[in-house]
């Protein structure tokens, strides 16, 4: 067994551990760490209780948590422990769990929990990647106007309404070019559909690398195209979070290009 199979059968370790906590506990007691920002204390616990996991299967790796912070120097995990929170005090089933493991900012690892499917989406680097451990890979779209694209959530917080000026005109450039447009409100599904062809593309602004790291990793082993805006291989420090079957990705990027100030 690699060194990477070893640190995937600890992120399974622990997704099971998460995947406990959901079945016993929905608690959907609301906090907000910031404006229209929800989290709950099911958040919390599956983090601590991944994170404490992680430290004793890979005491090696450092740990990055969008709930308790963290670093992602060197090996390192980065989680977050439900994706699409604010679907979940809704009672929406559009949430994940999001792990990867970075290397010097490039994720090895993604796996990434469906809830409403009841599935995972996995990838180890240079291994594909897999839902349910069946292989998957990106659609082969081939035209921006027969494919469906997800558009990352609306900003809230700070400079909400500026931020959220640039979605709306990107939303609006979509829907007039694809076939439809969808908000699932979850990017890690988001980018996890577009790796199992369910989805054509993806467009997110503003991501953090819990959001986006293991998704990326996955729709990428599955052979999309996955950039920033500017049509640059996507990075941990990317602004955007581009990611589409590869027979539209230039399409794609030449739609969003004709807002310049997106």
């Amino acid at each position: 067994m690699s060194d990477l199979d070893k640190y995937l059968t600890a992120a399974h370790e622990a997704v099971d551990l998460a995947d406990g906590i959901l079945r016993a506990n929905r608690d959907r007691a609301v906090a907000f760490k910031g404006d229209r920002d929800p989290v709950t204390e099911t958040d919390l616990a599956i983090e601590r209780t991944m994170r404490d996991s992680l430290h004793r299967a890979t005491p090696q790796a450092g740990f990055l948590g969008e709930e308790t912070g963290g670093s992602t120097d060197g090996l390192a995990w980065v989680l977050d422990p439900i994706d699409g929170t604010a679907n979940f005090t809704h009672g929406v089933p559009l949430t994940a769990v999001s792990l990867a493991l970075l290397d010097h900012g490039e994720p090895v690892i993604g796996l990434i929990a469906v809830e409403g499917e009841c599935v995972r989406y996995a990838a180890v680097s240079g291994q594909g990647a897999t839902r349910g451990g069946d292989p998957i890979r990106a659609s082969d779209c081939t035209q921006l106007r027969s494919a469906m694209i997800a558009m990352g959530d609306y900003a809230t917080g700070p400079e909400a309404t500026a931020r959220n000026e640039i979605r709306l005109r990107i939303t609006a450039v979509l829907a007039a070019r694809a076939q439809r447009v969808r908000m699932l409100g979850s990017a890690a599904i988001d980018l996890a559909w577009v790796a199992a062809g369910k989805l054509d593309a993806s467009v997110m602004l503003s991501n953090k690398p819990w959001d986006t790291a293991a998704g990326v990793l996955i729709a990428r082993e599955a052979g999309a195209r996955v950039t920033d805006l500017d049509g640059d291989d996507h990075e941990l420090t990317s602004t955007a979070t581009i990611a589409a079957a590869p027979g539209i990705g230039d399409q794609l990027l030449e739609a969003l290009s004709q807002d310049d100030r997106a």
